[in-house]
């Protein structure tokens, strides 16, 4: 999937049907992703906006540049036309300047909107569909992964070598689903249309905007190899032995709650397709999972279904736990929800008091509230230390512990204020 010294991933966007809702633009069997031009902000940095002209009869695509892991994520070229397909959105991602150290994790957001032709009026693609290619790695620690918003449904080879995950991210305020996939460590050559083990297609309906999500990671070791291209191209491509994924489950929340001795877990689906059980899994350091139990599904259901389980963390020598969820179809096929983190500790019991960590932080802060704030509407701000907010985020039933990106802020001294029915408290932390 290699060309010249870049190593390259590539994402093919397959258009099957598009009209819109203002142009009655006619569908098009492949859309355009070519020529950009910075339409505003600084090129490379995050809320630059690039127009993309005539991705289809009347209908320019836009494509902003949303966020960052950190700042050592960087855009070499928006769009590199000189290798690859000339028709693809392919922009060249570098981490740490292509060598990454082990356990690495790095990402870049892109927003995709469609507007009409020359304006910013937008416009709704009814019918499309995302296939991302060649998601692997570089035959050693790096794993590339991409991972999209609300799809209605995806596909994948029988025998893929993607692994799946959904997870549930706040887009412009909204708690939306998100499907993320993690290719294998072993290189495939070149881009290789035939290698469907590597590759899915995801579906969209009636869309003028879907958030994209494009990284890597390393393990144990570091690579030379974090100098990468990204590419989207719309048009489709077959499957050998095409297996139809429509989100047998649809999770509508996921929590996790500390309850004296035990982990309270609940769970809600808004609807279910033939789903056998759910397992909930357990790990001290975020990386290795072991089984906590299994929670047998409703199996068939169009509303929400109810689900709780509770660990038991009396002998757990652990000062954070980590919890996910996993959804088995009866076909054997799993699904992972986000991750929940439960902070193991005496906390005050006055209910004012929060643990903000890892202090000093790098790419994100994580704040663990008073148990009598659980599961209750908590406000969570951050503030430079001339007072100024730089992050304001909220939930309706926050869990034990939540998290704050603060890879994009400028190292110094900041302030985590949580506010929950009246009560306040707040913890120093240093951004490095």
């Amino acid at each position: 999937m290699k060309t010249t010294l870049l190593l390259k991933t590539t994402f093919l966007l397959a258009a099957f049907a598009l009209t819109t809702a203002v142009t009655n633009a006619q569908p098009v069997p492949e859309l355009v992703f070519s020529n950009p031009s910075l339409q505003s902000g600084t090129s490379g940095a995050d809320g630059a906006v690039y127009r993309f002209p005539d991705v289809a009869p009347n209908v320019d695509g836009l494509i902003t540049i949303t966020a960052r892991s950190s700042s050592d994520v960087n855009i070499t070229n928006i769009d590199l036309a000189s290798t690859g397909y000339a028709n693809a959105f392919q922009p060249q991602i570098n981490y740490k300047n292509g060598s990454a150290p082990a356990n690495s994790n790095w990402w870049i957001d892109f927003d995709f909107s469609f507007v009409v032709k020359g304006t910013s009026i937008p416009t709704v693609v009814t019918t499309f569909n995302l296939t991302a290619l060649d998601v692997d790695g570089d035959g050693g620690s790096l794993n590339e992964f991409v991972q999209f918003s609300a799809p209605q449904s995806y596909v994948v080879e029988n025998n893929t070598l993607l692994s799946v995950s959904s997870l549930t991210e706040l887009i412009f305020g909204i708690l939306s689903p998100v499907k993320k996939f993690v290719g294998p460590k072993t290189n495939f050559t070149d881009i290789n249309v035939n290698a469907t083990e590597v590759m899915t297609t995801l579906t969209y309906t009636n869309k003028n905007f879907f958030r994209m999500r494009a990284g890597g990671t390393t393990a144990n070791s570091s690579t030379s190899a974090a100098d990468r291209m990204y590419s989207f191209w719309f048009r489709g491509f077959a499957y050998n032995t095409p297996i139809q994924n429509t989100l047998p489950v649809k999770l509508a929340s996921f929590s996790a709650m500390l309850n004296k001795s035990k982990v309270d877990l609940r769970w809600t689906t808004s609807s279910e397709i033939n789903v056998s059980h759910f397992i909930v899994e357990k790990s001290t350091d975020g990386i290795n999972y072991t089984d906590a139990g299994m929670v047998f599904a409703y199996g068939n259901a169009t509303d929400q279904t109810n689900y709780s389980f509770s660990d038991n963390v009396n002998i757990n020598q652990a000062a954070v736990i980590y919890y996910r969820l996993r959804s088995v179809d009866i076909d054997g096929r799993s699904e992972l929800t986000e991750i929940k983190i439960i902070r193991i500790g005496k906390q005050n019991e006055s209910g004012i008091s929060i643990v903000a960590y890892p202090n000093p932080a790098t790419n994100e802060v994580r704040i663990t509230i008073p148990a009598n704030w659980q599961n209750k509407k908590v406000a969570y701000q951050l503030f430079s230390v001339n007072g100024q907010p730089v992050r304001t985020t909220e939930r309706a039933n926050s869990n034990q512990t939540e998290a704050i990106n603060v890879s994009s802020l400028a190292p110094g001294l900041y302030f985590v204020k949580a506010i929950c029915e009246g009560q306040v408290a707040q913890q120093k932390i240093i951004k490095q």
